[in-house]
């Protein structure tokens, strides 16, 4: 199966997990969840500008026009868990949920108008007034509906190269409280859309943007000024303690050739399957801080190399590097925002054990994961190499050990 395919399998794991509060219950066993749970039903206009970087959006298109402009308008449901329970005193003004967002890039000949799917989570960063705060928000799923290139009927768009593309925004805004259960929200956002190296083209679509949205809330008030007593109930026996992720994945990634005067694209997908073994100190509830001892198999590393000479095309063709060519093991510096259900890990390593030029170097880790049970998560990451190069996907399962 491709992974442009598992793309939706997986928004829709995500988005059945932020919306199941229940799966929390096993991670808390002794939490009142269940009991003045508070609801949210927001809308969000997003105009934004894309970022030139390519000459498809500079005008070398057959509108003939540059694209620098997107919106998008989001509707999305969250829920915070009840200021009684335990994690609603751990994260009190923290929530989770699911939206939907239907995008213009106002050329839908070439580039379509996605639909994104996604899960996302905020909270607050700093209280400025007692009616005004500034939180932090981000999305992440999957975005359907693009037009892809085609050599025949979409010739110009060097850009995108599948239907479907994962959705990853990152936005900072001031939330003011402007009645009771009614919220204003306005700020900024970065957005990338990307397939992960799963087909090619694979330049990714990013924007940079204002938010502007409206928030109703029902049930329960949120949590209001939290002491520092509230704030560290439940605590006790969570900082300074050790944990353990270990995560075991797997994706399928092209692979391109460049030579002295132009690049090939190599036909057909390759493997790609590693392991992470991730020590974590626990500093407080929010932030947990280690290390990571990276291995990972990759089918077409090297073949560059391995290239049998008088083969060019679809007819190209390679001798089958060594084990020891495919194979790289890293050691990264890891942190982690922690918070219910989900925690977002970023990483920058260096392969120690590698061997040919493709896998050495920085290697840099982007990865949500996303909890089932109490030790059991999701684990959708996304690795670079040299902070520029895009490599490949991590889908897989982790299980968490300690705390």
């Amino acid at each position: 199966m491709k992974l442009n395919s598992l793309l939706p399998a997986i928004a829709l794991c995500l988005l059945c997990v932020a919306g199941n509060a229940g799966a929390q219950v096993l991670q808390q066993p002794t939490d009142t969840v269940r009991r003045g749970v508070v609801h949210r039903l927001g809308v969000d206009v997003r105009p934004g500008y894309v970022f030139p970087t390519r000459s498809f959006f500079e005008g070398n298109n057959a509108a003939g026009k540059p694209i620098n402009t997107a919106l998008g308008v989001h509707l999305k449901y969250a829920f915070q868990f009840s200021p009684d329970s335990r994690l609603g005193r751990l994260y009190p003004h923290a929530y989770q949920g699911i939206g939907v967002a239907y995008n213009s890039f106002f050329n839908s000949a070439e580039v379509g108008n996605p639909v994104a799917l996604y899960a996302f989570q905020g909270a607050r960063i700093a209280r400025l007034t007692p009616s005004l705060t500034l939180d932090y928000e981000w999305n992440f799923g999957a975005s359907f509906g693009w037009k892809k290139y085609d050599e025949e009927t979409n010739s110009y768009n060097i850009v995108v190269g599948s239907p479907i593309n994962a959705y990853i925004n990152a936005g900072f805004f001031l939330n003011w409280q402007m009645a009771p259960q009614w919220q204003l929200t306005a700020g900024v956002d970065l957005t990338h859309y990307s397939n992960g190296n799963t087909h090619y083209p694979n330049s990714g679509v990013n924007t940079v943007g204002a938010r502007i949205g409206v928030v109703r809330t029902f049930g329960d008030e949120p949590a209001g000024r939290v002491t520092a007593q509230q704030q560290t109930v439940g605590d006790a026996g969570i900082r300074g303690r050790l944990g353990y992720d270990l995560v075991f994945y797997g994706s399928t990634r092209k692979r391109g050739i460049f030579w002295d005067d132009h690049a090939e694209l190599i036909p057909g997908s390759f493997a790609v399957l590693g392991l992470n073994f991730n020590p974590m100190y626990v500093v407080n509830q929010y932030f947990r801080a280690g290390a990571s001892l990276d291995a990972q198999y990759d089918e077409s590393a090297n073949l560059r190399e391995h290239w049998v000479e008088g083969t060019s095309g679809d007819g190209i063709k390679f001798y089958r590097p060594p084990f020891r060519e495919r194979f790289a093991v890293g050691l990264s510096l890891r942190a982690e925002l922690n918070m219910p259900i989900f925690s977002v890990n970023i990483g920058v390593g260096h392969n120690l054990v590698q061997q040919g030029e493709d896998t050495r170097g920085f290697y840099q880790v982007l990865a949500l994961k996303t909890f089932v049970t109490r030790r059991l998560f999701l684990h959708v990451g996304y690795q670079l190499s040299n902070f520029k190069d895009p490599n490949n996907l991590m889908l897989g399962l982790g299980w968490r050990f300690g705390k």
